[in-house]
């Protein structure tokens, strides 16, 4: 009797995972996609700068509430799973960015109830970024504490530690570097993937692996791209938040321009 033989090769796989293209681009390409964002944010000022003061609104407060309930010292770990969540936050933008894209003025109504956001696989990418986002706090919390066994009730405390003691700046560097790994990934997965998702008809499967694809094949520019966004939110963090009205808007509607760079219309 024969055996009919059902495996797969692997060039079989990657076909029927309908893989898009990955575009080659260039190291200045990060601040084009910042200057089209400013282009792009001109056309839409007042839904954008409402937009980035809802997000720099909710971010202070609970920065605050933790400063005033006397957890201060998880201030970082949520300063730190901004990074990680912010994708997901700026879902408003890219609408504004494709709103754009087909000579539209968008709505604050069309950035904040976006219709294609209401989708399983953004679900799932948004529950994946949420258990990173744990993971990364538990981590932090490990690390705090193993580097003492004082806890600290406010900021000039923790940074006082953390500045001036050998255990703090050894907390510090191993922090930063554990975090640096865990921002890392969850860059690599959702930097394409969170727009892509957005703007086409495709599964979460198929999204994350483009993303990573993309970084992987333009691994200096992403860099680039990571540490203008890295520079760009610690701006608008450190002035009391009130420049990140209008640092979220400029860097949602560059990721967008990434995207449509990245994955070019096929």
């Amino acid at each position: 009797m024969e055996t009919q033989d059902n495996s797969t090769s692997p060039s079989e796989t990657t076909t029927s995972l309908n893989l898009p293209e990955v575009a080659i681009i260039n190291a200045n390409a990060p601040f084009k996609w910042l200057a089209g964002a400013w282009s792009d944010f001109t056309k839409a000022s007042l839904p954008c700068l409402v937009y980035g003061f809802i997000m720099a609104g909710i971010s202070a407060a609970l920065c605050y509430a933790l400063v005033f309930s006397g957890h201060s010292d998880w201030i970082m770990v949520l300063i730190g799973g901004f990074f990680l969540v912010a994708p997901m936050l700026a879902m408003g933008l890219y609408e504004a960015g494709r709103q754009i894209d087909t000579g539209n003025k968008p709505s604050l109504s069309q950035m904040i109830f976006v219709k294609g956001a209401f989708r399983q696989d953004l679900l799932y990418l948004g529950l994946a970024l949420l258990l990173i986002y744990f993971f990364w706090g538990r981590m932090a919390q490990l690390v705090y504490a193993l580097s003492t066994y004082r806890k600290h009730d406010d900021v000039m405390q923790f940074l006082n530690f953390m500045l001036t003691t050998s255990e703090g700046q050894q907390m510090a560097i191993t922090g930063t570097i554990i975090g640096g790994i865990i921002a890392f990934i969850a860059f690599a997965l959702v930097v394409i993937s969170a727009p892509m998702l957005l703007d086409r008809k495709t599964d979460v499967f198929v999204a994350t692996i483009t993303s990573v694809r993309s970084v992987a094949k333009n691994f200096i520019p992403m860099m680039i791209w990571a540490f203008l966004i890295i520079a760009l939110i610690a701006i608008g963090i450190s002035t009391a938040f009130f420049g990140l009205i209008i640092v979220f808007p400029l860097i949602g509607l560059a990721s967008w321009r990434a995207y449509k760079d990245l994955i070019p219309n096929q």
